[in-house]
């Protein structure tokens, strides 16, 4: 039996077919996936993080070797975040040290500070600023109380020199180093710390007693002072001070037999001892006055002006919250003397 053919399909019918395809296409829903997770608006901000913006000369005494400080020790210098404002303001516009050539070098003074209520040894940093137009010194004087005599040595035998300074703001320039209106030097060091285990402990121990040489044309008078360092070779060795103008040399070695420090049988050796000693200082000043007249006779007329007018400014730390404070110390000090230079405020 023949199959029933189909009806045709209207244009009609065909179109509205093809409407309701589409219409189905439209409602049917989209394919799923990994939904995104929405951000949290309650999810803390991170803040933004400023630090304060450092002054122009505010690593200047840092970047001044602490010349007679103990390696052991420059560590301690940073235990506090110290503040050299004063220095700082000198050599800026309006300060006594703006618009002139300054070597700075740096050292340190031990004392006895009250710290948060308790008393503790603060390793002080100490910056002197030398105002001279060339450099005041290229030798370096070693001394203590454990030395017998005074050495003057270069100061590249140290490795150490006056090296240029260029505060913060012009370090990322092209500036000229020379056009800068205030020249700034400091002292610096090349010697490796980690070289040091390799030296001997003399040459070590130099570091230690070690302080910029300056040889003024007009001495201060403690230089030709009457007083002699004495240190007798005993066990415990005597160590004491001799002025030959208000000592006696009997009385002296009477009373130290009395304070039971000197055997009596050893007094006459030790007489010797402190008149030999007494000998060695008087030649000493006697040769260092005839090297200070030669000198002078052969200074240039203007270096020799230069080294008349040259002027030493010594800083202490200024007190900040964070800090101690030193200002009895540097009334303390305010007048003290390196063994061949006045340092002025």
């Amino acid at each position: 039996m023949a199959r029933p053919r189909g009806k045709k399909r209207t244009a009609a019918q065909a179109a509205a077919d093809e409407s309701s395809k589409q219409e189905a296409a439209v409602k049917k829903p989209a394919a799923r996936g990994r939904a995104k997770r929405a951000k949290s608006s309650t999810e803390p901000k991170a803040e933004t993080e400023y630090f304060p913006e450092k002054r122009n000369l505010e690593d200047l005494w840092l970047s001044a070797f602490p010349v007679g400080t103990e390696w052991e020790n420059i560590d301690k210098i940073k235990e506090f975040n110290w503040n050299f404002e004063n220095l700082e303001k000198a050599l800026e516009e309006g300060g006594d040290l703006y618009g002139k050539t300054v070597y700075v070098f740096g050292s340190t003074e031990p004392q006895l500070l009250d710290v948060n209520g308790e008393s503790k040894i603060v390793l002080i940093p100490v910056v002197v600023a030398v105002d001279c137009p060339f450099p005041p010194s290229d030798k370096l004087g070693i001394n203590s109380v454990q030395r017998e005599k005074e050495e003057i040595v270069p100061m590249k035998e140290m490795k150490m020199a006056w090296v240029p300074y260029v505060p913060l703001e012009d370090r990322l320039s092209m500036i000229d180093r020379l056009k800068l209106k205030t020249k700034i030097f400091t002292l610096g060091c090349t010697q490796r710390r980690s070289a040091l285990k390799h030296l001997k402990t003399e040459r070590v121990k130099k570091y230690d007693y070690c302080m910029p040489y300056y040889m003024p044309l007009n001495p201060p008078e403690e230089e030709d002072d009457t007083v002699v360092n004495i240190i007798y070779p005993l066990e415990p060795p005597i160590v004491c001070d001799f002025d030959w103008e208000m000592d006696d040399y009997e009385d002296f070695s009477d009373e130290k037999i009395k304070d039971e420090v000197l055997p009596e049988d050893e007094k006459e050796k030790f007489k010797e001892y402190v008149k030999e000693k007494v000998r060695e200082r008087k030649r000493e000043l006697k040769q260092a006055k005839e090297a200070r007249k030669k000198a002078i006779d052969d200074m240039d007329p203007k270096t020799k002006e230069a080294f008349e007018n040259i002027k030493f400014y010594k800083f202490y730390p200024v007190k900040t919250p964070d800090t101690p404070d030193v200002s009895n110390v540097k009334a303390k000090y305010i007048n003290r003397y390196y063994r061949h230079a006045h340092f002025l405020m």
